[in-house]
């Protein structure tokens, strides 16, 4: 089957008829993000991910997503070593909440359900990791406390997409392209994200600076343009024995 939400392989509705014996073990292996060179963010997590990745925009238009960028090239996630193991201070919540994730049914959506993800290798029937459910089938702690995670997450969600929006609209977004080379003498692009462009968002009114200031959007932007100078943590990850300088102009720097 093919993946679901970049690392979802089956997600299926929670419930104590199917999944009254079932455990949940995480935490041991980040195998599953091995594959991800950006991860979806949330508003929230600008400040703490932005110390650490760069962080980016995804998408046009009302899809824009903002992205921690966790590697350079498709298919690979400098975060994880060898053994999979996370190699980093702070872990983006759309990791986290994994193998759990909202389902929207109903005729209009309007009604989310909690999803386990059965292709997660944490999930057993040993009793290894956390039960969902207790022996009369009622939610245990555990359950409610990532039911809660995935409400928490679920709003967050619905106000970062009003910041990408509102990003939109004031059309301070610009292609984010970097020209890398690394030791060795190869070298590439990458490519296909988007960056705030500082003279656009300096020419702002002071009106609408003030209105982004009120919303806490001000905020979120600095962050972004701060995390920036992350791409170079990145380089490090990627040529850890040798300095990996990037050539890439003012106008070329990432997103």
């Amino acid at each position: 089957m093919s993946k679901q939400l970049l690392i979802y392989e089956n997600a299926v509705p929670i419930s104590a008829e199917h999944h009254q014996d079932i455990s949940i073990r995480t935490g041991e292996s980040w195998a599953f993000a091995r594959d991800l060179h950006s991860v979806p963010l949330v508003a929230a997590e600008f400040e703490q991910a932005g110390a650490e990745m760069p962080v980016v925009f995804a998408g046009e238009g009302d899809d824009l997503t903002p992205v921690g960028l966790l590697g350079l090239e498709a298919g690979e996630n400098l975060f994880l070593d060898s053994d999979h193991r996370w190699q980093g201070r702070y872990v983006p919540a759309f990791l986290r909440r994994y193998p759990f994730v909202f389902a929207s049914t109903g005729e209009n959506g309007e009604t989310l359900t909690l999803c386990i993800d059965t292709g997660f290798s944490g999930v057993n029937t040993e009793g290894r990791g956390e039960r969902l459910f207790d022996a009369d089938g009622n939610r245990t702690q555990y359950l409610e406390r990532m039911l809660q995670f995935a409400s928490d997450y679920q709003a967050q969600h619905q106000l970062t997409r009003a910041f990408g929006k509102r990003l939109n609209q004031l059309g301070i977004l610009e292609p984010a392209i970097a020209n890398i080379s690394l030791p060795g003498g190869r070298s590439f692009t990458l490519r296909g994200f988007q960056r705030v462009n500082r003279e656009k968002l300096a020419a702002l009114s002071d009106e609408v600076v003030v209105d982004l200031f009120r919303t806490d959007m001000l905020g979120l932007i600095h962050f972004h343009l701060a995390s920036l100078s992350q791409m170079n943590r990145l380089l490090e990850r990627k040529q850890p024995a040798v300095p990996a300088p990037t050539h890439a102009s003012e106008q070329e720097e990432p997103a």
